[in-house]
């Protein structure tokens, strides 16, 4: 066993006139990841603490969290790469909740905005079959696929931190993705979010969002290539007007 000092942000809009932190000294195991840590103070120690989780397998993406100032998946964390003070905070960028658990709204409202699923070129009955495609044109899009909307890239953007109209990483990645998806015919509904000066453009290409992406999606790849297209769209535009 070792026992490490837990400092938890701690803000109740409700009650308190500012966030504070909490210090829990925390027995944990050699295995133990910092959600575990956390699991224990729930369980043992202040049954109020508020934050989310589910999965513990870094799927679900909702126990994203700033551990000592970096935004991690906390059951991705080991508390054996960690010294023995560990400060935990909710993913930044993001108003709070309570306690760790962040105001997801302007995410999602920009999810649903970037219409992440397959607009059908045509529609076809269920008598005429899938909508097959080749394996290359499955890896076109893979690797911005693996999205799990846990929200790391946006608390490490400085772009967002400086200016919130910016659609953001996830959003625009997947984006690309659906609009790269052979089966897909939706690219046209989507460059109003997309190529607009909030979308593509407002990103500075620091790459943060792909640094710190639990699943190595690259969003930062996916929002440059993305400007490459917006680009072409747009002179395409003025030379080929007919092939809108």
């Amino acid at each position: 066993m070792r026992e490490i000092q837990l400092e938890v942000l701690r803000y109740s809009p409700e009650t308190d006139s500012e966030p504070r932190f909490e210090i829990f000294q925390v027995p944990c195991q050699e295995d133990w990841v910092v959600l575990d840590a956390i699991n224990h103070v729930k369980d043992h120690m202040d049954s109020s603490l508020t934050y989310r989780w589910s999965c513990h397998m870094a799927v679900c993406g909702s126990c994203g969290m700033m551990v000592n100032g970096e935004p991690v998946l906390s059951c991705k964390a080991f508390i054996r790469d960690y010294p023995d003070k560990i400060r935990v905070e909710p993913l930044a960028n993001f108003p709070i909740e309570k306690d760790l658990v962040v105001v997801m709204d302007d995410f999602m409202e920009k999810l649903k905005a970037s219409k992440p699923y397959i607009i059908p070129k045509e529609e076809k009955s269920l008598d005429d079959g899938e909508y097959l495609q080749t394996p290359l044109q499955l890896e076109a899009f893979k690797q911005y696929s693996m999205c799990i909307n846990c929200m790391l890239c946006y608390a490490a953007c400085p772009q967002y931190a400086l200016a919130p109209e910016f659609v953001g990483p996830a959003a625009l990645a997947l984006t690309y993705r659906y609009n790269k998806d052979s089966r897909d015919g939706g690219k046209a509904e989507r460059a109003h979010m997309f190529s607009k000066s909030e979308g593509v453009w407002e990103c500075s290409f620091v790459g943060a969002c792909s640094e710190v992406c639990p699943k190595h999606v690259d969003p930062a790849a996916a929002i440059q290539l993305g400007k490459v297209e917006s680009a072409v769209d747009y002179f395409k535009s003025f030379l080929m007007p007919w092939s809108r």
